[in-house]
């Protein structure tokens, strides 16, 4: 399973960073590779590391016991232990450092080519704290949406539930366990109701079998763009083809249907350049919430 392996992997990489800055009291000028390699280690996995399949709260404490050991290893007096790389290790560990340096950068770059600017939309989900599951500026915060040109920008969102988790277990097969799951989704912007889908049954975690095609959703065009939001609770879309719908007006529950693991609000926007494309080929734009940009596993707090 997919989940177990990408928070096994974040766990124990963590204990490979703090291992590696841990070990170090003084000497730091003897053994730079190393230390570089556990602070470049330490900074990518608070941005990529998948903290939330446990407790977003665990990042947080990482990052505290991180910064508390990195102080001590530059001011300490006293070694507390002194291991140094062989010399032949060495270039390996200024490499490792520099892919990880560079996917840090990327995290906030992304690296999708052209840009075709950005819709400013009002957060569709209310009363909670939410995070970004997937998304970001294309490769490598996006990878899953990658593989579909139309969706680089995409972002999947869930709800975190007050122990800073998207859901009661790890992995859960009850869809009541998630705290997005029948969660209200309201219109991020003004404009007219395109298609709409609500007779697709909800999945149970883990099968997707109905693909992509078997989605409940909504999809809303303004003059600038196409706004297209899935996976949505059966038989809980409250909107109709061709209403005029404002900002903030009700549309529908977030449900688990269509090519989904687990409850999540997916949410894309396409420039609409009124050549009579399909929305869906139009070209991709960058997202915003109420003026910001959010990247991967970035918390949203909204309480409106």
């Amino acid at each position: 399973m997919i989940i177990y392996c990408l928070l096994g992997i974040t766990l124990l990489f963590a204990f490979f960073t703090l291992f590696l800055v841990g070990r170090r009291a003084t000497g730091i000028g003897q053994n730079q590779s190393r230390l570089a390699l556990a602070i470049t280690g330490g900074i990518f996995l608070y941005l990529y590391g998948a903290w939330v399949l446990l407790s977003l709260y665990l990042k947080y404490a990482y990052a505290i016991v991180f910064i508390f050991f990195l102080i001590t290893a530059i001011t300490g007096s006293k070694p507390v232990e002194t291991v140094q790389l062989k010399q032949r290790y060495r270039p390996f560990s200024w490499l490792f450092s520099l892919i990880l340096l560079v996917l840090s950068i990327m995290y906030f770059t992304g690296s999708v080519g052209k840009n075709y600017g950005v819709a400013n939309l009002s957060f569709p989900l209310k009363h909670g704290d939410y995070i970004v599951f997937q998304g970001g500026r294309g490769l490598p915060t996006n990878l899953f949406h990658y593989r579909r040109k139309g969706m680089v920008y995409a972002m999947d969102l869930v709800k975190l539930n007050r122990a800073g988790n998207r859901a009661n277990k790890i992995f859960s097969s009850n869809l009541g366990d998630y705290a997005i799951f029948g969660d209200t989704v309201f219109s991020p912007c003004a404009g007219r109701v395109l298609k709409t889908a609500q007779n697709n049954p909800d999945n149970t975690p883990p099968n997707r079998k109905r693909g992509p095609t078997n989605t409940n959703q909504v999809l809303i065009a303004t003059n600038d763009y196409y706004v297209f939001m899935c996976h949505m609770k059966m038989n809980e879309v409250f909107v109709k083809v061709g209403q005029p719908v404002t900002t903030g007006q009700p549309l529908g529950l977030v449900g688990n249907s269509g090519f989904s693991i687990e409850p999540h609000l997916h949410i894309q926007v396409q420039q609409n350049t009124h050549n009579g494309a399909p929305w869906y080929k139009e070209p991709p734009m960058h997202i915003e919430f109420d003026g910001k940009e959010y990247m991967l596993f970035e918390r949203i707090t909204s309480n409106q």
